[in-house]
């Protein structure tokens, strides 16, 4: 791995000014494992924070006594307030700092989290699921900022695919997390769980060095370096793969908000078991992640990711349909999250690459563009028969993923050795 954090292939040139952080990285070796174990636990929680709840929704359902698309609301509210809360932290964190940022965020989430234990009606626990989102939206996308802070080309796309390889525990073991706590304490102890997973991390801040030097952030009012995103929404590359990315993760929200569903209540799975099973699927999005890496140039691993989703989504589709078989299900479900990983890995570097000048809100958007169609899918998968719709939810998410791919194959050579 290639530590230096400004080098004369790509990084950004920023008048010699190194931050803590990249001074760190040059002088110990245990800070770079460091350092990417707390980039894993800061986007964990970006998983955690749905990936945890969903075991609990057939069951928070009944409580509430509200339908299935009401209570999926939750998850909505969740990807609403991620990208909202990405879109206001960007900016923040270039103007004042990432360490600021994602202690304010954490002490937000943590209340959140909270105060949704008592939540009175589901009204009142999805507003709360607003706030929790925008609060964990700070470490989800600080997460791709920190990196593209001190690294860029192989050498980011290197630690971004580590960091996704690593980080596919946390959708793997949060549904089986959250699905045991549900059987044992209820909906509520999921919340409680995910507060304490946040005040660890709130905990562990602290000992992170920053990473945006004080030379490197914007001046004046915070809100005039809003004025990135428009460089960059005029960055045809960088809005090519930030769909490509966005369309991929509502693929993935889909399946996410239909699955208990699916599982629970069609094919009659617990709450434990059901966690187990999304548990050892989301590995398959991390061994995507780290299958990437092997292609060169990088681009060709999200065109075949894209070509096998084709058949993933295009089989499932028909068991969805026709067949009603748990063991099918598994099989293509299997098949379209390992495309997905390679879709992802590839999509954020070569998009944190093009954006690194505004690193905050090249992150801030590349998140928030997978929660927009995420919290537009997800009600939309438990409309009428829920095999169905998500069936026809897939099939449309695919079309527009395989456009993306298309139009990204026609871009300019990528990120080689």
């Amino acid at each position: 791995m290639d530590s230096r954090p400004i080098s004369d292939t790509g990084s950004r040139e920023v008048s010699g000014a190194l931050s803590p952080m990249a001074v760190k990285l040059q002088t110990s070796k245990k800070y770079y494992g460091f350092l990417v174990m707390f980039l894993v636990v800061l986007s964990a929680l970006g998983s955690f924070v749905n990936d945890m709840y969903t075991p609990a929704l057939p069951a928070m359902c009944r409580f509430f006594g509200c339908s299935v698309p009401m209570g999926q609301m939750g998850l909505t509210m969740g990807m609403i307030g991620l990208a909202v809360g990405q879109l206001i932290l960007g900016p923040m964190s270039d103007h004042y700092g990432r360490k600021p940022v994602l202690i304010g965020a954490m002490a937000m989430f943590i209340a959140a989290a909270i105060v949704s234990v008592f939540s009175p009606t589901i009204e009142f626990f999805v507003i709360c699921r607003l706030f929790q989102g925008i609060g964990a939206s700070g470490g989800y996308f600080l997460a791709r900022t920190i990196p593209a802070d001190v690294y860029s080309g192989r050498s980011l796309a290197r630690l971004m695919a580590v960091v996704g390889a690593i980080n596919g525990i946390a959708p793997a073991s949060a549904p089986v997390l959250g699905g045991v706590t549900a059987d044992a304490y209820g909906w509520k102890g999921v919340f409680v769980v995910l507060a304490a997973f946040a005040l660890v991390i709130l905990a562990i801040s602290p000992f992170m060095a920053e990473s945006l030097d004080k030379s490197r952030r914007t001046v004046g009012s915070w809100w005039k370096s809003m004025s990135g995103y428009g460089r960059l929404l005029h960055n045809r590359a960088f809005m090519v793969h930030i769909c490509f990315k966005g369309s991929a993760l509502g693929l993935l929200f889909a399946y996410i908000s239909s699955s208990p569903f699916i599982l629970q209540t069609h094919y009659g799975l617990s709450q434990t078991a059901y966690g187990f099973v999304i548990g050892f699927n989301a590995l398959f999005v991390a061994a995507g992640s780290m299958i990437a890496l092997k292609f060169n140039p990088l681009k060709r691993a999200a065109r075949t990711g894209a070509l096998i989703l084709v058949a993933g989504v295009t089989g499932e589709a028909f068991a969805l349909y026709l067949i009603h078989n748990i063991w099918i299900y598994e099989l293509f479900m299997i098949i379209i999250l390992f495309a997905l990983g390679m879709i992802f890995s590839t999509a954020n570097t070569l998009a944190m690459n093009e954006g690194r000048q505004q690193a905050g809100e090249a992150s801030s958007l590349l998140g928030t563009a997978g929660y927009v169609v995420g919290a537009i899918v997800s009600p939309l998968v438990g409309m009428g028969d829920i095999m169905h719709s998500t069936a026809i939810v897939y099939v449309a998410v695919l079309i527009v993923i395989m456009i993306c791919s298309q139009v990204s194959k026609a871009l300019a050579p990528d990120l080689g050795n």
